[in-house]
């Protein structure tokens, strides 16, 4: 009795039965196939969200427990967090549309120069925060790793999705 692999209908396996088994495409090749502009644009999309929500959440606790200077840190660290997800999404953006077949023409020298004065922005801002705000450095710290959680919570669930 043979065992096939369970089958993905967001992939399609190329197999060519004239090669032989080590010259077959690889699955990661297969699994790169389901990772479309839409699928990354929807991962996006719920990660923005959930650092909205944890940003206010996360923020309101600190408030009642922490005082105000702290929560504004977290939500400092948060606002970094989306702006910068916001940023990579706008790059992906504009690969996606370098080696799509119907190219949208997305601005890519405008979408890097707005990368880089991001970048200087966010110097600008945590600079003030830290030097202004007497709150817990820690809290601007955990807002600045919501981005590394929410992305994680969704790689986790693209992984689950194609298993």
């Amino acid at each position: 009795m043979s065992s096939s692999p369970p089958s993905n209908p967001d992939i399609e396996r190329n197999t060519d039965p004239g090669l032989a088994a080590d010259q077959q495409p690889s699955p990661a090749a297969d699994a790169s196939v389901a990772l479309s502009d839409p699928v990354v644009q929807a991962s996006f999309r719920r990660a923005l969200r959930l650092i909205v929500i944890m940003g206010v959440v996360g923020s309101a606790l600190l408030a009642v427990t922490a005082g105000w200077q702290t929560a504004l840190l977290f939500l400092v660290g948060a606002a970094v967090s989306f702006t910068g997800i916001r940023e990579w999404r706008n790059i992906t953006d504009v690969v996606f549309d370098r080696f799509s077949s119907a190219p949208r023409y997305k601005p890519a020298v405008r979408t890097f120069v707005m990368f880089f004065l991001r970048l200087g922005l966010v110097a600008a801002l945590l600079y003030v925060s830290l030097k202004y705000l007497k709150g817990n450095v820690y809290a601007l710290v955990a807002g600045l790793g919501l981005a590394v959680v929410v992305l994680s919570m969704e790689t986790v669930r693209l992984l689950r999705r194609r298993s």
